[in-house]
C-alpha cells in the first residue's frame, strides 16, 4: 500500500468520476482504475459502488476517506514543517537575557519573532548575567544571548543592540524623590542594593567605578542575583539601586527612577556561537538586520 494510492483514492472520492480524477492526477484512466482495484484488494473491501453513470463511496469508503484525509494532511504538514525548519523559519530558539533586558529588549525581540518568524517558538531564560550566558552558549544550552560585554569566552560572536545610561532607583518616600535628577555623590551615605560582586556583573562593576570616581565606595547593604529582587528591596525602602535605564519600561509601585547626571552607559549585545551554522540562527540574524536592531558604528 503506497501513499500515492491514498491520493488516487481521495481524487476519485472527491470527483466521483474516474475520468475527472485521472485528469486531476495527470494520468491515464486505466492505471488509476487498476490502482484503486489493487487498493480494494489489499483492504479486502469495496470502496466504491460503480455504475455506468456514477461512482459513489460505500460505507467502508466513507470511513476510509476520513482516515486517509487525516493521514495525507499529517504528511503534508510534516513536509511543510521540515521545509520551514530547513529554511530557518520553524524551530525552537533558546534565548538567554540579563535581568534588565527582560523589561525592554525581550518584548521587542519577541514581537519581531512573532511577526516575521511565526512558526518559531521562543524558549526564554531570564536573569542570566553575562558569565552565565557565555557558559550557556558554550554548553549549547542557549542559542543566543542578550548580554553585557565584555565577553571573555572564546568562540562567541556578539554585536551591540542597545546602549543605555545607568539610573538611580529610589524608594517613593526617599529624600531624593522630588529631584529631577541626581548626582552620584548624593548617594554617598545610602545603602546600596547591588548584584553580588562575585557574579561577574558588568553593571556591578560600573556602579563601583561611578562611585569611586565620585570619591566614595558604595556601601552594599544587600546583594541580589535578580533585577526584580533589587527593585523589590528598593520598593520596601531598604536602599537604592543603580540599574540600566531599561527598568523604566516596567514601572514598579514604590520605586522612582532618577536620571544620574553624567552617568556611565552600559551596552547590551546580542551574542551567539561563532560556529553555529543553523538555518534558524541565520534567519534570525537576517530578520534583525532587516529591522535595524543592531547599532551602527558601535565597536
Amino acid at each position: 500500500m503506497e501513499l500515492k494510492h491514498f491520493r488516487y483514492f481521495v481524487a476519485v472520492a472527491e470527483t466521483r468520476h474516474f475520468g475527472k480524477a485521472a485528469e486531476r492526477l495527470h494520468m491515464a484512466q486505466p492505471p488509476l482504475s487498476q490502482a484503486i482495484r489493487r487498493l480494494e484488494t489489499e483492504l479486502g473491501v469495496e470502496l466504491f459502488t460503480r455504475t455506468t453513470r456514477q461512482v459513489t463511496l460505500t460505507g467502508a469508503g466513507e470511513v476510509f476517506r476520513t482516515d486517509v484525509q487525516r493521514i495525507l494532511k499529517a504528511v503534508d504538514d510534516a513536509v511543510a514543517r521540515v521545509g520551514r525548519f530547513t529554511s530557518g523559519t520553524e524551530g525552537v530558539l533558546r534565548i538567554g537575557l540579563t535581568g534588565s533586558a527582560s523589561y525592554r529588549q525581550l518584548p521587542s525581540l519577541a514581537r519581531l519573532v512573532k511577526l516575521e518568524m511565526p512558526h518559531v517558538l521562543l524558549e526564554v531564560h531570564t536573569e542570566m548575567l553575562t558569565p552565565a550566558q557565555e557558559k550557556g552558549l558554550a554548553e549549547r544550552r542557549i542559542d543566543v544571548g542578550v548580554l553585557r560585554p565584555p565577553v571573555r569566552e572564546d568562540g562567541i560572536t556578539h554585536r551591540p543592540i542597545a546602549a543605555e545610561p545607568l539610573v538611580a532607583a529610589v524608594p517613593a518616600e526617599h529624600w531624593l524623590a522630588g529631584a529631577g535628577s541626581v548626582r552620584v555623590e548624593q548617594l554617598r551615605h545610602e545603602n546600596f542594593i547591588m548584584y553580588g560582586a562575585t557574579l561577574g556583573s558588568v553593571v556591578h562593576d560600573l556602579v563601583v567605578r561611578s562611585c569611586l570616581a565620585a570619591g566614595f565606595a558604595p556601601h552594599c547593604a544587600y546583594e541580589v542575583t535578580e533585577t526584580s529582587a533589587a527593585l523589590a528591596l528598593v520598593a520596601a525602602g531598604l536602599g537604592v539601586a543603580v540599574l540600566p535605564d531599561s527598568i523604566r519600561s516596567a514601572p514598579r509601585e514604590g520605586v522612582l527612577c532618577k536620571e544620574i547626571e553624567g552617568a556611565l552607559s552600559v551596552r547590551l549585545d546580542l551574542a551567539w556561537r561563532t560556529d553555529d551554522t543553523s538555518p534558524l540562527l541565520r534567519n534570525l540574524l537576517k530578520v534583525l538586520e532587516r529591522n535595524d536592531i543592531f547599532l551602527e558604528g558601535a565597536a
